[in-house]
């Protein structure tokens, strides 16, 4: 077989990330804080770039700046109960490309993850050089993070985890939660009980103590860890005021204790930490403003919209870039870099415009989708998950991810993160719509607890009475969410039955 060269035409697709889709898709899943800092670094770059309120804003200026947008243009609330704009929008961050076509926002987006992985393979990127300083230390974790992982592993069930998530929301830096069990029941339409057991599974957290509402609490917490919360030693903890005065006597009144033991139990209890959560960076105050803003509508519907204090607005200053241009021929590498100002600072704008309008559609309809919370409570959340937002509104899935992603939106009934409203979902045995799997947890909870003693519920007996409900599950998924909820077996409640007349 001869060798020989030859010339041979191929055709192919392939994915191409522009930095500026790089941008758009950044920009993405920044919160309005971090946006802030990000838009303060670019107008310290970019010449063309400037805040709304500089010298731009007289009114011959702003005249001359015709084309110069604002990041925030979208600033018409939606009420759900009568606009149903945002429910049939069908534009994705499809951002124009360099070549002015449409459409590769999208794609841009898929080779995204590809590059990604791409930059990390083989000790990172090739350039290194270019990250600024501190971007590759190691960060350390949060108390919120913290505990947010070990909730993960505590529980599976959705309505747990959605308590839980807002619980450790409000625990503040030193670790203590603040703010009543009632107070934050009534709020989220939640039973009292239910959010003093999700508080119970948060307090047995690391670090201990974690989660006490006051420093007696969190005392108490830390020395049943230790298993030394003995009578005598929660009486100490009781009269802990005694202490601060130095009446050893009363202490020992208080306890029944000898003179020794009250030193020992002393020796103890200053041994502990007062405020646990500060061993996770509690020193460090993070504030978090809400992205969205929800508020009942007059005619009942609900009226989406954006934060507008602290979504960052920018213009581009045509006056500036028409007057330098002037004075740099089309060769200057003046002009060159004007030209690349100019495109870069239009690109900004366009994308903070892009941000702004995705959340507040991503927003509205997961507000929609979840009008049983606001309206009844956490008890009413629907099974939704990305899908099928993204589909409603016509986004990618990762697109959605990136929006719900460190967004909060302030209700009436508290600030939450977006992410916080996406339950999984149980198939209706009927074809009707999905049941809520805390919802089927909750039911399952109610049918054991009002059981009769002398006729306990089987799993297989569970799981009939669902599936007579609408409710499409099978006997070991009843075992699961059984177990989650710390339910012994029917054999072991059974036997518990009986036992008080042996």
């Amino acid at each position: 077989m001869a060798l020989a060269p030859k010339l041979e035409f191929r055709q192919s697709q392939q994915l191409v990330m522009t930095p500026q889709l790089q941008q758009a898709i950044k920009l993405l899943q920044l919160s309005n804080l971090e946006l802030a800092e990000y838009v303060e670094d670019q107008i310290e770059q970019n010449p063309l770039l400037e805040r709304p309120d500089a010298e731009a804003a007289e009114p011959a200026d702003a005249a001359d700046a015709g084309e110069a947008q604002s990041a925030n243009a979208d600033e018409t609330p939606i009420d759900l109960s009568r606009d149903e704009t945002a429910h049939k929008a069908r534009d994705d961050l499809d951002l124009d490309n360099e070549d002015g076509e449409p459409g590769a926002g999208r794609a841009a987006e898929a080779d995204y993850k590809v590059n990604e992985w791409a930059s990390v393979g083989n000790g990172g990127s090739l350039n290194d050089e270019d990250r600024e300083f501190g971007a590759t230390l190691k960060q350390e974790i949060s108390l919120r993070d913290h505990l947010g992982e070990q909730l993960k592993m505590a529980t599976r069930s959705p309505f747990e985890l959605f308590l839980g998530s807002y619980l450790i929301d409000l625990i503040d830096d030193a670790g203590y939660l603040r703010e009543g069990v009632q107070a934050i029941a009534e709020r989220l339409g939640a039973e009292e009980s239910d959010v003093e057991r999700v508080l119970a599974i948060i307090q047995n957290f690391d670090p201990s103590g974690v989660g006490a509402r006051d420093f007696k609490e969190c005392l108490k917490l830390q020395l049943i860890e230790r298993d030394r919360y003995d009578p005598a030693m929660a009486a100490f903890v009781d009269n802990i005021e005694l202490l601060a005065k130095g009446d050893l006597k009363a202490l020992m009144k208080a306890t029944g204790a000898d003179e020794e033991d009250v030193r020992d139990m002393i020796a103890e209890v200053r041994s502990l930490t007062p405020k646990p959560g500060y061993a996770y960076g509690g020193e460090t105050v993070q504030v978090v403003a809400p992205d969205v803003f929800v508020s009942k509508a007059a005619d009942g519907g609900w009226k989406i919209e954006l934060n507008n204090e602290t979504m960052p607005k920018v213009l581009v200053n045509q006056r500036y870039y028409a007057e330098i241009s002037k004075k740099a021929s089309s060769r200057d590498a003046d002009k060159v870099f004007l030209n690349e100002q100019l495109a870069n600072a239009n690109w900004l704008v366009k994308s903070l415009d892009q941000r702004a309008r995705t959340i507040l559609k991503v927003a509205s309809e997961i507000v929609r989708q979840q009008d049983g919370f606001f309206v009844f409570g956490v008890r009413h959340l629907r099974p939704l998950n990305l899908k099928v937002v993204a589909d409603a509104i016509s986004m990618h899935e990762s697109t959605v991810s990136r929006v719900t992603a460190n967004k909060y939106m302030a209700t009436p009934r508290g600030l939450f993160e977006l992410k916080y409203f996406f339950t999984a979902a149980i198939a209706s045995s009927e074809g009707g719509e999905a049941h809520s799997a805390e919802a089927v947890r909750h039911r399952i909870r109610e049918l054991i607890a009002s059981e009769d003693p002398g006729a306990i519920l089987s799993d297989d007996r569970i799981v009939e009475i669902l599936r007579d409900a609408g409710v499409e599950i099978a006997r070991r998924t009843v075992a699961k969410y059984r177990e989650t909820l710390n339910i012994p077996s029917s054999v072991q409640r059974r036997r518990q039955a009986v036992s008080p007349a042996i």
